[in-house]
C-alpha cells in the first residue's frame, strides 16, 4: 500500500483501508451561527468571485477564493492558528498517508511546521467534490494519526472539499466518518466561516 498518497484514494478504499465507519445525510452544522467576513475578505470577494469564475481554472480558485478564505480565518483569529498551503505532509508511508495537502489549519501560530493540525482542505479537481472526498478522508485520518502521535488534544478533524464556489464539509471522530449532506455556497461565506472556526473557538477559549 506504500505506493498510494492521500491524493489517490477513493471513498471506498479510504473507508476500507482505514476500517472506517460512513454516516451520511446529516445536517452536520445547522446549529453553527454564521460569522460576519472582515472587510478585507467582503472587498476582495466582490472583485475576485467574477474574475475566478471568468478564469474557471482550479489554480485561479484557489488563489483567489480559497487561499482568501482560509486567510480570513486566520485574521479573524488574530492569527493564533497556522494556514498551510502544498505543504507535504508525511505520516505513515506505509498506510499511504504521505504527499501533499492542499490546505491545512494547525491550532498552533507555528508557521514554519505542521503542529495540531485541525482542518484538512482538499482542491476539487474538475469541480468534482464527491471525486475529492476520498482524498480529504485519508488526509483527515492522516492528520488523526498524527495529533495521537504528538500527543495532541485534538478530538474532531474536520475536512472539506471545495472549488472554492462550493464547500462540502465532514468530520472525523475516532472511526467514524460524517459527510455532511448539503453544500455550501460562496454567497453563504459567513456559514462557511463560522463552520470552519467552530473547532478553534472552542479550543481557544478552553486554552
Amino acid at each position: 500500500m506504500s505506493n498510494l498518497s492521500y491524493s489517490k484514494f477513493t471513498l471506498e478504499n479510504a473507508q476500507k483501508n482505514f476500517e472506517l465507519t460512513l454516516e451520511e445525510n446529516q445536517d452536520l452544522f445547522d446549529e453553527i451561527q454564521p460569522v460576519k467576513p472582515s472587510e478585507i475578505l467582503t472587498t476582495i470577494l466582490r472583485e475576485y468571485i467574477p474574475l475566478a469564475t471568468a478564469i474557471n481554472t482550479e489554480k485561479a480558485r484557489s488563489e483567489l477564493l480559497i487561499s482568501q478564505i482560509l486567510a480570513d480565518v486566520r485574521r479573524q483569529l488574530n492569527y493564533q492558528i497556522s494556514l498551510f498551503s502544498g505543504t507535504e505532509f508525511n505520516v505513515e508511508e506505509e498506510l499511504g498517508l504521505q504527499g501533499y495537502c492542499d490546505f491545512l489549519l494547525s491550532f498552533s501560530p507555528e508557521q514554519y511546521f505542521i503542529t495540531a493540525p485541525v482542518i484538512t482542505i482538499v482542491e476539487a479537481k474538475n469541480e468534482n467534490i464527491i471525486r475529492g472526498l476520498g482524498q480529504c478522508v485519508a488526509s483527515m485520518v492522516g492528520a488523526q494519526l498524527f495529533n495521537q502521535r504528538s500527543g495532541n488534544p485534538v478530538k474532531v478533524i474536520y475536512g472539506a472539499v471545495t472549488t472554492g464556489t462550493n464547500w462540502k464539509f465532514l468530520t472525523l471522530e475516532e472511526k467514524i466518518v460524517r459527510i455532511d449532506a448539503g453544500e455550501y455556497y460562496i454567497k453563504e461565506v459567513d456559514k462557511i466561516l463560522g463552520i470552519i472556526l467552530e473547532p478553534f473557538q472552542e479550543y481557544l477559549e478552553n486554552s
